[in-house]
């Protein structure tokens, strides 16, 4: 299986407060990987600076083979990197069509059009012309994540996307998960719902305090030593 993504050594910074410590982590084609952790892990750190957001070092990511470590995010973005933002994003001015056609505006060619979207989200059609935040929260999160798929992207990064949801919502949003992955879209989740994120991913890593602390398949990991990656503590 060919390698997508990977990071070795990744560090960021935070002014003279260092929030990342020598992160590696593989994503191959085809795969959906979690990341886990508590708040203030760095998970979302992490994927800020896949995208440019923080800066770092030239050689410390490759995507597709190429090192892509000091490239602005819009060229980043262009690469085939789309982010699902924490907290979704949405633009209050424009409706939800309009929200998902920005997501285009790069004009990658790819499976990813209005029409994929809606199918894979059917809410989203009667709602289409109602402006985007004028929606349930779970919507909001459909159109984020269609926003971010009509750029087509090689790699989906969703960040925290169960973050506010009710139970029921996610488990619908979740749902989504292996369809986009049968698109030919590989997807890196980043998530504290520990159990949404095994149940979708091919393999997870746990991160504490800018570390990875556990990797592995989730079949093969146990509740104690996520536990332990997860807190730094036995589970009761």
């Amino acid at each position: 299986m060919k390698t997508l993504l990977e990071t070795r050594g990744l560090t960021a910074f935070y002014g003279d407060f260092q929030a990342l410590f020598g992160v590696g982590l593989r994503v191959d084609e085809g795969e959906t990987i979690a990341i886990i952790g508590a708040n203030g892990a760095g998970k979302s750190t992490f994927l800020k600076t896949l995208v440019g957001i923080r800066p770092n070092r030239g050689q410390d990511i490759t995507f597709d083979g190429q090192p892509i470590g000091g490239w602005p995010a819009q060229r980043i973005h262009k690469a085939g990197l789309a982010v699902v933002p924490e907290g979704r994003r949405l633009f209050r001015s424009l409706s939800v069509e309009e929200n998902l056609l920005i997501g285009a505006s790069g004009g990658r060619k790819g499976p990813w059009t209005l029409k994929a979207v809606y199918d894979l989200f059917p809410d989203l059609v009667e709602k289409r012309r109602n402006p985007g935040t004028a929606l349930s929260g779970g919507q909001q999160q459909m159109v984020a994540i269609g926003r971010a798929l009509m750029s087509n992207p090689r790699l989906l990064l969703c960040d925290e996307i169960s973050l506010g949801l009710a139970p029921k919502v996610v488990r619908a949003i979740y749902e989504a998960v292996p369809l986009i992955r049968g698109r030919g879209t590989s997807i890196l989740v980043v998530e504290q719902d520990v159990s949404q994120a095994l149940a979708v991913a091919s393999r997870v890593y746990c991160m504490m305090e800018g570390r990875v602390t556990l990797t592995g398949r989730p079949r093969d990991l146990s509740r104690e030593e996520i536990a332990q990656a997860y807190f730094g503590m036995e589970a009761a």
